[in-house]
């Protein structure tokens, strides 16, 4: 609570809520924060970094985007756990279907978050560490989503380093059940592990590595509202 604000956020000792939602883009959260949020308040626009709290039902609930990949959000997650007391982060983002059983706009839980990443390294354990969500969060995630009949999927993630790569990953990925990529989650898990608070990845999926569908940016910035209304509802 001592270090804020960070070279990264402005905000003061009392400004985010225990439960920070994290979509990657900031306009994304500008408009979750105008759409679902009563009274919401920018605490923070450092680098155009858009964070805001408000209330959704009463409840105090934050808003902030993570920017896009493993060292933004990893930057954003530890100064959120370490420096702002903040309890949970439930990242709302966008993700690619690896599975056939996935369409466009269906909801991926992250129960688990695969990565090619090195971002383990710092924490120098004898082994490989397993990227996992709160159980807690994600069995109220998984409720939410049921009552509102949305259509659902648990399982891994698989959080890339690269957006381009030229090495052609997605049939092993495939072979090994995981459900969706994206870019940030398996970072969120392990700040989260580290800092002994909560963390879950709701992802939409935007596009198919199966069918080659996609979604426009427009879509993705203000269309993707059931993962948001779980996230609001377990805040």
């Amino acid at each position: 609570m001592s270090q804020t604000p960070t070279p990264h956020i402005a905000a003061k000792p009392g400004d985010f809520a225990k439960t920070v939602l994290m979509p990657g883009d900031p306009l994304r959260a500008k408009h979750i924060a105008e759409t679902f949020l009563e009274d919401a308040v920018l605490v923070n626009n450092v680098r155009g970094v858009n964070g805001y709290t408000g209330t959704y039902k009463g409840k105090k609930v934050s808003v902030m985007a993570s920017g896009m990949g493993i060292p933004s959000i990893g930057i954003y997650s530890y100064e959120l756990f370490h420096f702002y007391d903040v309890e949970n982060i439930i990242r709302i983002g966008t993700a690619g279907a690896l599975s056939p059983d996935l369409k466009i706009r269906d909801l991926v839980f992250g129960m688990g978050a695969c990565t090619d990443s090195n971002f383990a390294a710092q924490f120098e354990l004898p082994g490989t560490f397993a990227p996992i969500a709160s159980f807690e969060l994600l069995r109220k995630a998984v409720s939410v989503a049921e009552s509102g009949g949305m259509n659902y999927k648990v399982g891994n993630l698989v959080s890339s380093d690269a957006f381009y790569s030229d090495r052609p990953t997605t049939e092993k990925w495939q072979k090994m059940g995981a459900l969706a990529v994206e870019m940030e989650a398996a970072a969120l898990y392990m700040n989260a592990a580290r800092a002994g608070k909560n963390a879950l990845a709701i992802c939409t999926i935007s596009d198919s590595m199966v069918t080659g569908e996609e979604t426009t940016a427009q879509e993705r910035q203000t269309s993707f509202s059931d993962m948001v209304k779980v996230a609001m509802e377990i805040a």
